[in-house]
């Protein structure tokens, strides 16, 4: 079956993964849940509604995607759609927010996802980015998880100075700085980590430089990572991640996926997270087969 966006939705390519297939039959062919929202296969229409009585399940999870239409490019909408779909699988319900230039802030927020963008992305949304800046940096604060890729990861920074010489101030929640270069780091990815090999994809130009004391997301196994030089790659700062792994990053690595659910699932119930048991057996085939092929042993 063809499924078809609504009419005002904006088609995207999420490049689906093993791990981020609908729930359920019944989820297919369903669509976006505002016009102004980016349409994302697979997920029902009534995403971003909190379920009433029985159909909550263990509870209501809120996740926010920044700006998916400015920055979600490499597929990096398909980090919203595994989660909601891991997330339906352990027994939650997933409740889905766009949150686009110029909108409300969801006023319940339990996880919260932003991806990469061209430069032109990043100008678009800087004005709004400031307007919400506050409230980002409570929820960082408050312990609240979240996952910045590429341009994001980048804006949640100190600052971006591009090659001409120009400092963009960023939300300073990670304390890393970039530097704008002329050439890129393109290619696979593989990072050893608190959460395993995990694998992904790089494209950027920005060379970034972690303050003191700032923990690196991982060590670069295979790659070029933050810098090319240090071998680190990305950022965490409490529940806080910044990558530059694009693929989806969560798709090929469930073991990540869930640690943010489960940071999520604890803020929104009050109550530690009650997993079930996933079949992951193809995202830890392709995850396995990518670092046999780029880690010499």
């Amino acid at each position: 079956m063809t499924i078809q966006p609504p009419p005002g939705a904006v088609p995207t390519d999420p490049t689906p993964g093993p791990t981020d297939a609908p729930a359920s039959a019944a989820h297919a062919g369903e669509s976006a849940a505002y016009p102004q929202d980016v349409f994302i296969p697979g997920e029902p229409t009534d995403s971003a509604v909190v379920p009433e009585g029985d159909r909550v399940g263990k509870g209501a999870i809120h996740l926010v995607h920044l700006y998916p239409r400015e920055m979600s490019i490499y597929g990096d909408l398909g980090n919203t759609r595994a989660l909601a779909a891991r997330i339906r699988r352990h027994g939650y319900s997933p409740v889905v927010h766009q949150h686009h230039p110029g909108s409300a802030f969801p006023e319940t927020v339990h996880l919260v996802l932003g991806g990469g963008g061209q430069d032109s992305g990043q100008v678009r949304v800087e004005e709004d980015l400031e307007q919400i800046a506050d409230r980002l940096r409570g929820l960082a604060a408050e312990g609240t998880p979240m996952l910045m890729i590429c341009g994001m990861y980048q804006l949640f920074g100190n600052a971006f100075i591009t090659v001409e010489g120009k400092r963009l101030p960023g939300l300073g929640i990670l304390d890393v700085t970039t530097q704008g270069n002329a050439k890129r780091m393109i290619g696979p990815v593989v990072l050893d980590t608190e959460f395993g090999d995990v694998v992904g994809y790089e494209n950027h130009s920005g060379s970034t430089t972690l303050g003191s004391g700032q923990a690196a997301f991982g060590t670069v196994k295979s790659g070029f990572g933050n810098n090319g030089t240090d071998q680190t790659e990305g950022a965490r700062t409490g529940n806080v991640f910044g990558s530059y792994l694009h693929g989806p990053i969560l798709p090929a690595n469930p073991a990540l996926a869930d640690a943010l659910i489960g940071l999520a699932a604890e803020r929104a119930t009050g109550r530690p997270f009650e997993p079930v048991a996933q079949d992951d057996a193809f995202a830890d085939e392709a995850r396995t087969r990518q670092v046999r092929r780029l880690v010499k042993r």
